[in-house]
């Protein structure tokens, strides 16, 4: 597609709507939602927005679906590598700090819904790429999380 043919297509009226979804971080499940339905529109401003997203989003999920749209619209794009470590730079840090403002004694239940609270984005960007292990997961980085 050139150009002005991707300019030609006009834009939807929720487009805006579907613009905030595609970039809010804490739900990535409305992301995908957001990046399926911005797919099936062949205009340049939603591919520069699927290929920013495919290029920076902390869900890989999330990359993975931009780069599927953006391959179903024609665009010569490549998966950028899935990130290894943390997601987040000092999400540790930030587990800690959550982990010291509750009480001693304090339940995981405790813990996993004062980190959904406090820092949403984090807690959604880890669920999202963890799936059916981010309980798991989130229970033992609790138990090994120090108090001190």
């Amino acid at each position: 597609m050139n150009n002005k043919e991707a300019k030609a297509i006009e834009l939807p009226a929720n487009y805006e709507e579907l613009k905030k979804s595609a970039h809010r971080t804490s739900n990535w499940r409305e992301r995908l939602d957001a990046i399926e339905e911005l797919g099936q529109l062949k205009n340049q401003q939603v591919i520069d927005m699927l290929t920013h997203i495919m290029k920076n989003d902390a869900v890989y999920k999330i990359q993975e679906a931009a780069y599927r749209q953006l391959k179903g619209l024609g665009e010569d794009v490549q998966l950028p590598p899935k990130k290894k470590g943390e997601l987040f730079k000092g999400v540790t840090k930030v587990l800690v700090r959550i982990k010291k403002s509750l009480p001693e004694g304090h339940t995981y239940s405790e813990f996993k819904e004062k980190f959904k609270k406090m820092r949403i984005d984090i807690y959604d960007a880890y669920e999202g790429e963890k799936g059916a292990d981010f309980d798991k997961w989130l229970q033992s980085t609790w138990e090994g999380l120090s108090k001190k």
